[in-house]
């Protein structure tokens, strides 16, 4: 089960069902949803801030 803290493995998630998308132009509610809608996620949607979707962001971009 995946957790905002999982930034590298959400961001390999995110690669893999997003794969056309190019990371640093994703907007935040975008990465939000996208983070919720992935396989295994199981966290609360109150849990994550701007801080850890940067650094889902930042992984996501060093995967691509």
């Amino acid at each position: 089960m995946l957790k905002w803290t999982d930034t590298r493995e959400i961001a390999i998630g995110l690669a893999d069902t997003h794969p056309d998308v190019d990371p640093q132009y994703v907007r935040y509610t975008d990465l939000h949803a996208w983070v919720m809608a992935l396989p295994g996620f199981s966290d609360h949607p109150d849990h994550s801030n701007e801080k850890i979707l940067e650094a889902i962001q930042m992984a996501w971009m060093d995967e691509v």
